[in-house]
């Protein structure tokens, strides 16, 4: 499925020429102002918002500085458009927590690029997590609030790790969460579902246990929660693209 954009203006016309210009390429969603803003974020999963800074109501940088500051959603890249064409208007829209900051008018490649560029950048880091045994879930932070958020969920998933069945609505309720609002923020900034996000923690840890060169690998599929060897073998060989018993070879052996 395409990343969608969230595009915010008061001007129509501008909606409907972004619409055009981006519709080709990702999922568009549309706002004329921003509490319609904040009901799409609150029901939509986000990957990327366009924001005007010109706007009745609350403005750009307002809008940039509420999402930024929650958790529910400061992890989505946000750029500013904007026809202030003036240095303070460019270092307040970075202050605020914009990641890209274009200035009207604006040629329709520099904004495709750019929006690539953002989302590439981000995918890499989701996709090196994922496929790096050591690599830690607070690579994918884009600020201080997304690792605190991302160090709490990883300590609730390691200290439950032994049950198979780890329940979702329970870790919703430890990350102050519905279901439906936690999973939208996991599958946003991970592009992983939570069950997916639990597997690949168990297999870190695995990873870690394999390392140590201290317990069998069946005994490391129980202490990481997999009822199945296989099932453990399986996604092991999934997300690392090498088996247990393949990566314990390969790790270097103490003399």
């Amino acid at each position: 499925m395409n990343d969608s954009i969230l595009i915010i203006d008061d001007n129509e016309d501008v909606l409907d020429f972004l619409s055009i210009v981006l519709g080709e390429h990702y999922r568009i969603l549309l706002a004329s102002n921003g509490a319609i803003a904040k009901g799409i974020l609150d029901t939509e999963v986000v990957n990327l918002i366009i924001s005007d800074i010109m706007m009745p109501g609350i403005d750009g940088f307002e809008l940039c500085r509420l999402v930024k500051s929650n958790v529910e959603y400061c992890h989505i890249p946000i750029i500013l458009l904007t026809s202030k064409n003036t240095y303070q208007a460019h270092i307040e829209g970075l202050e605020v927590g914009a990641d890209a900051y274009i200035q009207k008018p604006f040629s329709q490649e520099l904004l495709l690029m750019q929006i690539s560029n953002l989302l590439k950048n981000r995918l890499k880091i989701k996709e090196h997590f994922a496929s790096s045994p050591f690599e830690d879930v607070r690579v994918m932070a884009h600020s201080k609030t997304d690792e605190a958020f991302l160090r709490k969920l990883d300590e609730y998933i390691r200290d439950n790790i032994k049950d198979p069945n780890i329940d979702i609505d329970k870790l919703a309720d430890h990350m102050f969460m519905s279901r439906t609002t936690f999973y939208r923020k996991i599958k946003s900034l991970s592009s992983l579902s939570p069950k997916e996000l639990i597997d690949i923690t168990r297999l870190k840890k695995a990873a870690g246990l394999v390392a140590e060169n201290e317990f069998s690998l069946y005994e490391i599929s129980k202490m990481v929660g997999y009822s199945s060897q296989s099932l453990f073998t399986r996604n092991f060989q999934k997300y690392f693209k090498v088996s247990p018993l393949e990566y314990s070879k390969s790790l270097p052996k103490e003399r």
